[in-house]
């Protein structure tokens, strides 16, 4: 078909009738901010894909110019160019905004002079067709990123009366518009004064503390530590995230009879003071200091600096059970003999850490303090996507080469601190800038001498740098963090030395110019700037990325990615998503240069488990389990589970060098849940094994499992309980799999018994077993929790979710088939009602039996599909897939899974239910053979989403 007719079923199908088909990318389509795609993903796409554009926005903010700066420089070397029509009505464009836009070489910035310029439109050249996004949404961050905003995307061609209605609007504005110029922008910003801030007619009163989403789950998890009899507890949350607030809600909830808090600087004190009054409240009498200048002796609510309060005079006024709650903040320094006189001196009934940063440069064991009790931790990703830091805008950037030299884990000190080097790292700074009127960085590199020399040749090109190392006193890096703040230096230079423990709010620019050595420091670095700050809208981080061996950390660190999965790695290099209204954008080099690293890398591979196990075992002081993964870990659980070379994580324990003795009944049911059910993809089985393994004597009533899945919000039919039975009585895996049936390998004896229907029950083996053995008990309740957990991450209304992961094994299993077929089902299996399709978009041999098939997405709008051979239009199972009741709807329903190539592994993503298009069945012999089948179109119930059309169909 002819890009003439598709381009015009396309508008057909969006403003006529849903008749014509449709297409993703040509059908006009309303454009909004949802969790799966923004309004700026669709204009990311657009600029990707064509050869020149014009935009019309009145209203511009910095906070989005640093991700569209990296993505018009790579633009740039493709020669794609493009113009902006802005204004300066009401004054809204700082002039900051403008001085930005004149560092863009290929973007062509006009001032519009018409009174009320107000518009918003982007206008895209493909060449023979134009595509508009038009609507409601000014290039500002919150418009593109955030808020409820309509947008109209709609193609037409180059002769159609829209795009000339277009054009004539486009040159009528540039006709009435100058350019922007140098004394252009002088004169407005000796003019501009900011927009006044709305007036609010009284202040309004204070509105009552109340818990957040995560501080309300924080005080769950340390009220179920204090049930428990613990007596202390660490919590870990990113600087920002308001510690303290839950400390006072931890201290409101527990309700002592005196509390004392311990801090290292008497203002934090001062502070952290005002806020537990604000949530505790009480008589002003209540609450007291013990610090150098006062002695509160006597308050219930005691605020002390660990500088006075370990003093030997101070320790002795108090008796050791004088508080019965003691919290100490910024806990990674608990370490110190000071802090060690008060655990000495000291016994409450509960000590609660607190600390951003529990893993120390020096190697001290914070998790020890607090008997590895990790109350919770707020990660990094969930606290920026609640909007409680600062958003900001990574861009992860070639490093300097020269005459083929790239800067490696052994280069040379005279290539790191090299004027030419030193001139790119600063021209690349001052391209993509800063929120503010001055740069406020820090400034992470990989020795002590070439912070020295970058310090030295910063500050000799004009942006004042002071270097800071271990070797320097307290005093000295204090005074540095002054001027910092004061605005006196633009940069402090450093190693690891800022990794932890420092607070300097005012950060704009956090600049890493070393290898990423590892996940957990790469996020401490990050999060140094992300504390809120009045004016500061976000902050910009340049990753400078050389040819590191480590480069694959980069995209699971800025992702907190557990997955170990490099297809997922590699997808968010490729098509990086946003996190709140915080942007990840890789320049193009920069993105090659972490694929090359990710091919070299298996991030599975045992030694990397060992590792993660290692650091979660230190943290937790005992063997960590599956769920302990789940909540604390660097590493998913699935990743585990997935692991061929391990039939549970129970056999993990033991390579390990725990002490696990498990019969072989055991091993293979641990084996079946850790293969089967951990994944969560199915909650159904899950439910019911917590159900019988939390009853009274391991049982309970259809009724019961009934209500259950439903209070989770799991369908309910009687051929998903059916299921439910053939997996658990392990009927479902009575098929071969080498010389045993998989049935058999998992034990070959049903886990639960279903009698009369109504009732069930663990088997007898599994029960005596779990009564026998508490370590086996303890596994198989992780596996079943740890299930329950990640089942979250599904729709359990529907039996799939439309964008995740499958493989044929779990279709078999969620279609409620009553055996695993999976094995002999290579692309399809017509079932009586449903009909599953899996297609490899690209073959990686053309010479495969597959690869004749040649599935292509036609046209971008609908898959073009083949059966296997021979087929005719005439044989029965092309007839079932054909066949529709007196209502001309089909009788089976179609279910599209595709991956993008055979290196991704087994999973296929499902794109929803499919249907089979009209007129487009057609028998066709294919091969060098030339074999009958029958090829077809399968149009997609749901249109594809940008993201994973460019993920599936697009080439590199």
């Amino acid at each position: 078909m002819d890009k003439n007719t598709v381009i015009r079923e396309a508008i057909l199908n969006g403003l006529y009738s849903q008749d014509y088909p449709g297409h993703n990318l040509l059908t006009p389509q309303l454009v909004t901010n949802q969790a799966a795609s923004t309004i700026w993903q669709t204009i990311q796409d657009e600029l990707q894909h064509c050869r020149h554009f014009t935009w019309a926005v009145a209203f511009i903010t910095t906070d989005m110019l640093v991700p569209l700066k990296a993505l018009l420089a790579d633009l740039a070397e493709q020669g794609v160019s493009g113009t902006l029509l802005t204004g300066d009505y009401l004054g809204f464009n700082t002039p900051q905004t403008f001085a930005e836009l004149m560092k863009i070489p290929n973007l062509t910035v006009r001032i519009v002079g018409q009174p009320g310029f107000h518009a918003k439109g982007y206008l895209f050249d493909h060449g023979d067709y134009q595509t508009a996004v038009i609507g409601s949404a000014n290039f500002t961050r919150a418009a593109l990123l955030q808020n409820t905003e309509w947008a109209l995307r709609v193609s037409s061609r180059t002769d159609a009366s829209l795009t000339k209605q277009l054009s004539d609007q486009l040159a009528a504005l540039s006709q009435a518009s100058q350019p922007l110029t140098a004394q252009w922008l002088a004169a407005y910003q000796a003019e501009w004064q900011p927009l006044p801030a709305a007036k609010q007619s009284a202040p309004a009163p204070a509105a009552p503390i109340a818990a957040n989403q995560m501080q309300r789950a924080a005080l769950a998890s340390l009220r179920q530590l204090l049930a428990s009899g613990a007596h202390r507890g660490l919590v870990v949350s990113a600087t920002g995230t308001g510690k303290t607030y839950l400390g006072a809600f931890a201290v409101k909830d527990f309700r002592p009879r005196r509390f004392l808090y311990v801090v290292h600087r008497e203002q934090i004190a001062k502070k952290t003071l005002a806020s537990f009054r604000r949530v505790i409240d009480g008589s002003a009498s209540d609450y007291g200091l013990l610090t150098g200048n006062r002695h509160d002796w006597d308050a219930k609510y005691l605020f002390a600096t660990v500088q006075t309060l370990s003093q030997p005079g101070t320790l002795a006024k108090f008796a050791a059970t004088a508080f019965d709650y003691i919290l100490i903040d910024e806990a990674h320094r608990a370490t110190a003999p000071s802090y060690q006189d008060l655990f000495d001196h000291f016994q409450p009934q509960f000590w609660l850490g607190m600390t951003a940063t529990p893993e120390r440069m020096d190697k001290q064991d914070v998790y020890a303090l607090f008997d590895y009790h990790l109350a919770y931790e707020v990660r990094l990703k969930e606290a920026l996507a609640a909007g409680m830091l600062a958003p900001f805008h990574y861009v992860g950037v070639q490093d300097y080469e020269q005459d083929g030299e790239v800067v490696t884990e052994t280069t040379g000190l005279r290539y790191l601190v090299s004027d030419q080097r030193v001139r790119y790292i600063l021209d690349q700074m001052d391209y993509y800038g800063y929120c503010g009127s001055q740069a406020r960085g820090l400034i992470f590199c990989s020795r002590q001498e070439e912070a020295r020399e970058l310090a030295a040749k910063f500050s000799a090109a004009g942006h004042p740098a002071i270097a800071l190392t271990n070797e320097d006193s307290p005093r000295r890096r204090q005074r540095a963090v002054q001027r910092l703040e004061a605005g006196n230096i633009e940069y402090i230079v450093t190693v690891d030395l800022f990794n932890e423990g420092v607070d300097i709010p005012s950060l704009n620019q956090i600049i890493m110019l070393r290898n990423t050595q590892s996940a957990v420091v790469f996020t401490q670095q990050l999060g140094r700037g992300l504390r809120k700050f009045p004016g500061k809208d976000y902050v910009t981080v340049l990753d400078f990325i050389g040819n590191y061996q480590n480069n694959f950390l980069i995209p699971l660190a800025l992702n907190q990615d557990t997955s170990r999965q490099a297809d997922r790695a590699r997808q968010e290099v490729q098509l990086p998503a946003t996190i709140g209204v915080s942007t990840i954008t890789f320049r193009r080099v920069a993105a090659e240069r972490i694929l090359q690293s990710l091919a070299a890398i298996k991030l599975d591979s045992l030694r990397e488990l060992r590792t993660a196990y290692q650091d979660l075992h230190r943290r937790l002081g005992r063997p960590p389990l599956l769920f302990d993964f789940y909540r604390y870990g660097e590493v998913s659980p699935l990743v585990f589970a997935e692991n061929s070379r391990l039939a549970n994580y129970g056999e993990f324990l033991a390579r390990m060098g725990e002490p696990v003795r498990l019969t072989t009944h055991e091993r293979a049911v641990l084996s079946f849940l850790t293969k089967e059910l951990v994944n969560g993809k199915r909650p159904h089985e899950l439910v019911l094994l917590k159900l019988l393994l939390t009853a009274q004597e391991h049982q309970c009533s259809q009724e019961e499992l009934v209500a259950a899945l439903r209070k989770r919000g799991a369908y309910v039919s009687p051929a998903v309980l059916q299921s439910v039975d053939d997996i658990l009585s392990l009927r479902f895996f009575a098929v071969k799999a080498g010389k045993q049936t998989r049935r058999d390998q998992y034990g070959g004896t049903p886990l639960v018994v279903h009698s009369g229907l109504v009732d069930y029950r663990l088997a007898p083996a599994l029960a005596a077993a779990l009564a026998a053995h508490p370590q086996f008990g303890e596994l198989v309740n992780d596996a079943v929790d740890t299930g329950l957990a990640l089942s979250e991450n599904y729709d359990a209304s529907q039996q799939f979710t439309i964008y995740q992961q499958y493989d044929r094994k779990d279709v078999c299993r969620l279609l409620n088939w009553p055996l695993d077929v999976s094995a002999p089902m290579y692309g399809y299996r017509v079932g009586e009602q449903e009909c599953p399709i899996f297609i490899t978009y690209r073959k990686e041999d053309d010479q495969r039996r597959n690869a004749i098939y040649n599935n292509q997405l036609e046209n971008g709008r609908s898959l073009r599909w083949y059966t296997r051979s021979p087929r005719h239009l005439s044989s029965p199972e092309v007839q079932r897939l054909l066949a529709t009741d007196e209502h001309g709807r089909p009788r089976v329903k179609l279910h599209l899974f595709v991956k993008r190539s055979d290196a991704v592994g087994k999973q296929f993503y499902y794109l929803g239910p499919a249907t089979i298009q009209p007129g487009s069945v057609k028998e066709e012999r294919l091969g060098a053979k030339q074999k009958a089948a029958v090829g077809m179109e399968l149009q997609l119930a749901q249109p594809l989403s940008v993201r994973m059309r460019r993920l599936l169909f697009e080439e590199d």
